[in-house]
């Protein structure tokens, strides 16, 4: 049993290092909400009719929703909060 424990805990390094949005301890409420912004949009881009609904309802081309929800992948959040002064001392 105590094997086990330990590949889990080993398991779990492969997964936080393979995939990003997993977090880790000192991961910011920023970075922690711009990986979920992100997976949705990636979700959203990846799934046609998702995309094909998201056009008919903004009467827009679906290349056009497509360029904006990747556009919103960049920044989806807006600009990262800046580092206080005592923080950088």
């Amino acid at each position: 049993m105590a094997a086990d424990r330990f590949s889990f805990n080993k398991s779990w390094e492969h997964i936080q290092n393979k995939f990003v949005g997993t977090g880790h301890s000192d991961m910011t409420k920023f970075e922690w909400a711009t990986n979920q912004h992100r997976d949705t949009l990636a979700s959203h881009v990846g799934h046609y009719d998702m995309m094909s609904y998201f056009a008919v309802a903004q009467n827009d081309s679906i290349g056009r929703v497509r360029y904006q929800l990747l556009e919103k992948m960049l920044q989806p959040c807006g600009p990262p909060p800046g580092k206080d002064d005592d923080e950088a001392a």
